[in-house]
């Protein structure tokens, strides 16, 4: 009895998370967080940027060419990124709209991401906000802080 209970616990793991498609709104803005990873390991301002929307506006009220600036100079004197991120919430406001919290550590070597928690230099916590536009996912503002 117990092994068809078990099966059947699986089978309804495994149903559940098919239905959600890999194209579902949570995975398309997982899939930008993880460019953005991508982006800034690989000190790419360009793709970085792309993900940004040019309405974009942080908690100190600075825009896009603002952030352009500060990423270019972060990528000078730091000639190697590697990031671990963890998204800590996410929620849909509106079909358009997503507001994550994502944790993202800094550290100061190549390390594994499932268990390298512990290498991490920096810290910081960011809230996010993005917005669907012209089907992709780019972000509108955020606020970040240290852990």
């Amino acid at each position: 009895m117990t092994n068809r209970f078990g099966s059947v616990a699986l089978f309804a793991v495994l149903a559940l998370g098919a239905c959600r498609s890999p194209d579902s709104p949570e995975a398309q803005v997982r899939k930008a967080v993880a460019a953005m990873e991508a982006a800034a390991e690989a000190r790419d301002v360009g793709d970085l940027m792309e993900l940004v929307a040019t309405d974009f506006r942080d908690a100190y009220g600075r825009g896009a060419p603002e952030l352009a600036r500060y990423v270019r100079g972060y990528f000078i004197a730091n000639q190697s990124i590697h990031l671990l991120t963890r998204i800590q919430g996410l929620e849909f406001p509106s079909a358009d709209e997503a507001r994550l919290r994502v944790t993202v550590a800094m550290v100061g070597r190549e390390a594994e991401a499932a268990s390298a928690w512990n290498l991490a230099a920096d810290i910081h916590d960011f809230d996010v906000t993005l917005r669907r536009q012209d089907g992709r996912w780019k972000v509108t503002y955020a606020q970040w802080g240290s852990d």
